[in-house]
């Protein structure tokens, strides 16, 4: 139970994803008088649910209506189009709040390590996700899709989005927020084979069943497994949960023929990138032919080249690094101790532990870290989000607020087509205009 002070803390979370909010929430949930700024780069809210989560995972992203209600409090605030470093420093907030927050998430692909991965044509599962998803970063990105196969390298969820929403036609995204310049390029590409590679086999594969699933269902692709890659079927019932569930779903994919459908999404194992190849661009991929003994991925030294034009690796994420704040590479989070980073300063979700779990394990992670400030830090009379507004002023900074953010997603529902839930805005100025307009 943490203890009872005096006097309003004041803290200010970085980053307005899951992890932020949730940490906010748990921050005053409490008797205590605690006031929470939460400050993002861009004039829009919810991070990953906004620009990560799948556009046709529609009810997934209904996870956003509970930061709105930490929202609607009087000791929460988001202040919007605010960068850390451009706009304000970590020193001066450190020096206005009592507590600063970093929440800024894991948004740098992990490298591949090999030969070629920065030819045209590679593009990072973080940039290639963000472009179909109106991430203001990437809507420029304009991926070549005249082609007729494409690599997606990893065998967790990531991948299994990518491929899907290259597979899906027009029609089965009707129902989605996939943004207008990513659907003009994909709805007419040229591609006919979509690959997923993993280096390891089907029991260790980190999708799950729902994820998977879907893509037997697809409306204009046929998803491909090689039945010889999945382990004898006596195994299966000594299997449970999720990997049980895959099993299933994969037995079922290996019944299937090529033939079935205009295009192939092939679910390969056992295959390790080691080289992607081409001069100007992508033109294929070498991988090794791999084994899993006691738990250890394995060359067998047997490779061939797949044909490929597009390589997307979903193989994981890297925190951004911030100067002066310590770092850890191996791990690419920030260098901390359960959360605890300096006197004052803290890190919580991906950035703190690194890009595992799902959106809801960013709770337990939220409330951890504000029982920890709650019992740590004492309020020292700070000026809070008043020395903010100060800078701000000061600065002709346009802030967005959570009210001023309301004005663009209504913007957004009211430019929507069809059954789409809205068309999302890639361009910052004009986010900001439709925000501060009264």
């Amino acid at each position: 139970m943490a203890q009872t002070k005096d006097g309003t803390l004041w803290v200010a979370i970085i980053g307005a994803g899951p992890a932020g909010y949730y940490t906010a929430e748990a921050l005053t949930k409490g008797d205590q008088d605690v006031r929470v700024d939460i400050i993002d780069r861009l004039p829009t809210p919810f991070g990953l649910i906004r620009a990560g989560v799948a556009p046709d995972h529609q009810s997934i992203k209904n996870v956003s209506r509970r930061y709105e209600a930490t929202n609607q409090r009087d000791d929460v605030r988001f202040v919007g189009n605010l960068s850390l470093g451009r706009d304000v420093t970590l020193k001066e907030l450190q020096e206005m709040y009592d507590v600063v927050v970093l929440a800024t998430g894991a948004a740098k692909d992990r490298p591949l390590g090999i030969d070629g991965e920065n030819l045209p044509g590679v593009i990072g599962s973080g940039p290639f996700v963000g472009w179909y998803n109106s991430h203001p970063d990437y809507a420029d990105l304009n991926p070549d899709l005249r082609i007729a196969s494409v690599s997606v390298i990893g065998n967790g969820n990531v991948a299994v989005d990518v491929a899907r929403i290259l597979a899906k036609t027009a029609n089965e995204m009707g129902q989605s927020d996939l943004a207008a310049h990513a659907a003009d390029v994909i709805h007419v590409s040229s591609i006919k084979d979509i690959y997923i590679l993993g280096r390891r086999g089907p029991l260790e594969a980190a999708f799950t069943p729902k994820e998977l699933g879907e893509l037997n269902k697809l409306e204009n692709c046929v998803t491909l497994v090689d039945g010889n890659q999945l382990p004898d079927p006596s195994i299966d019932e000594t299997l449970a949960g999720a990997t049980k569930k895959n099993m299933i779903a994969l037995r079922a994919m290996a019944t299937n023929s090529p033939d079935d459908k205009p295009v192939r999404l092939h679910i390969k194992f056992y295959r390790r990138p080691m080289a992607i190849i081409g001069e100007d661009c992508v033109c294929g991929i070498r991988l090794e032919e791999t084994v899993v003994e006691d738990g250890k991925c394995i060359g067998t030294g047997k490779s061939e080249v797949l044909p490929t034009g597009l390589v997307v690796p979903c193989i994981g994420y890297r925190t951004s690094p911030i100067p002066d704040i310590p770092y850890n590479e191996r791990r690419g989070i920030y260098q901390n101790e359960d959360g605890l980073i300096s006197d004052g300063l803290y890190c919580v979700g991906w950035c703190r532990r690194g890009p595992t779990g799902t959106i809801g394990t960013n709770k337990p992670d939220g409330k951890v870290i504000a029982e920890r400030i709650l019992n740590e830090v004492s309020p020292a009379s700070k000026k809070g989000r008043h020395g903010l507004d100060a800078i701000v002023q000061e600065r002709g900074l346009h802030i967005v607020t959570f009210q001023d953010w309301k004005k663009i997603e209504a913007a957004e529902i009211d430019a929507a087509e069809g059954d789409a839930p809205r068309a999302k805005f890639v361009d910052l100025d004009e986010m900001v205009s439709i925000a501060e307009n009264k």
